[in-house]
């Protein structure tokens, strides 16, 4: 078969060797103090190398922006650096590589904020929990309700994206990912269940989408459309983020991203067994209304990745599980080798074990 996974492919200025996105994935290595990359972040993503685009774990653009411990950021001159180096590693093994901009709103913990409430666009609890390490121990813990961010502050919380999309420029990302997804900050303005503002960022559509709309400008007009996207999720509902009006919102925020202009949209899809699946009537409305690039994730393999493109409501197709114990995807897909299982207990947090220790399958097999 004539494999469209395996095709070249443009991406703003970038061109891929494939179609072959590595999703972003968290895995909460970063050295402490100061939420630091370091040189097994440096190892682990120079392995997977050979994805068309690697989109880094969500990253905060602030220490407010931060949920869970051991998260990475993009907010100092020690993170700046240790980026460059992961940066530097990936360039080096022929790779292309995006930082993904996080602000996780109301999903963090007082423990963060000296012991101040998480911001949100309400003082609505997800009824979430989030993973924290006490005493060298990971644990979830549960959120407690946020305090709605006053109007003054939201241009502050806006600068932040556009200093961090600065940032990763400077750390020598290709581009950066705006985290628009998931029931973090930006989905959070997004809807109704999570935003009940009076203001001009609450209640209608057009207001909802405002903040979204005003954060990728200002990263767009830091460092170029071309080398901005951002990821969205109208079809996941976990966090408390259930919203009647989603499908509606999401399609808008589409039109403006296409006014701005940006590479792409990377539309994450829930990623659990009894998960909705998304109707094909929403992708060809999306494809209507945003013309760049699409990105799809969720539990896609490579038939399923191979199917959404032949039926050109993809142009790319993100892998996330795939790539942690198979460092070398493409190329085992492309030849048809058995792919390795990965170890869930070394997911997050830990050391070099079941992070930069799965090898590729020639070195495997000799």
């Amino acid at each position: 078969m004539n494999s469209l996974l395996q095709q070249p492919q443009s991406l703003g200025p970038l061109s891929l060797p494939n179609r072959m996105v590595m999703s972003p994935m968290t895995r909460a290595r970063s050295s402490q103090p100061g939420n630091v990359p370091n040189a097994s972040m440096a190892r682990y993503y120079a392995q997977r190398a050979g994805a068309g685009l690697i989109v880094t774990e969500a990253t905060q653009v602030s220490p407010q922006g931060q949920g869970y411990s051991f998260t990475p950021g993009i907010h100092s001159d020690e993170q700046i650096a240790g980026w460059r180096h992961v940066t530097d590693a990936v360039h080096a093994a022929g790779g292309r590589i995006f930082l993904q901009l996080w602000h996780v709103g109301r999903m963090s913990h007082e423990s963060f904020h000296d012991g101040q409430a998480p911001v949100a666009p309400s003082a609505i609890s997800p009824q979430a929990k989030v993973w924290i390490v006490r005493d060298g121990v990971g644990g979830l813990v549960d959120c407690p309700t946020p305090r709605a961010l006053a109007r003054e502050e939201i241009p502050g919380v806006v600068e932040q994206f556009r200093r961090g999309a600065g940032n990763a420029i400077a750390a020598g990302f290709d581009g950066v990912e705006i985290h628009g997804a998931n029931g973090y900050l930006i989905d959070q303005f997004l809807r109704t269940t999570s935003n009940r503002r009076d203001d001009e960022y609450g209640g209608s559509i057009d207001n909802r989408v405002r903040f979204l709309e005003e954060v990728t400008r200002a990263v767009a007009a830091e460092v170029g459309a071309e080398r901005t996207g951002i990821r969205l999720a109208p079809y996941i509902t976990a966090r408390n983020m259930s919203c009647p009006q989603i499908i509606p919102t999401i399609l808008e925020a589409a039109r403006r991203l296409q006014e701005i202009g940006v590479a792409y949209i990377h539309l994450s899809e829930a990623d659990w067994d009894d998960a909705p699946q998304v109707p094909a009537s929403f992708r060809h409305e999306l494809r209507a209304a945003y013309r760049g690039k699409l990105i799809v994730a969720g539990l896609y393999d490579r038939a399923r990745g191979e199917r959404i493109l032949v039926d050109g409501l993809a142009d790319l197709v993100a892998f996330g599980r795939p790539f942690i114990a198979n460092p070398d995807l493409p190329r085992r897909y492309a030849n048809d080798w058995p792919l390795a299982e990965y170890d869930p207990a070394t997911l997050f947090g830990g050391d070099e074990r079941g992070y930069t220790t799965y090898g590729d399958y020639r070195a495997d097999a000799a």
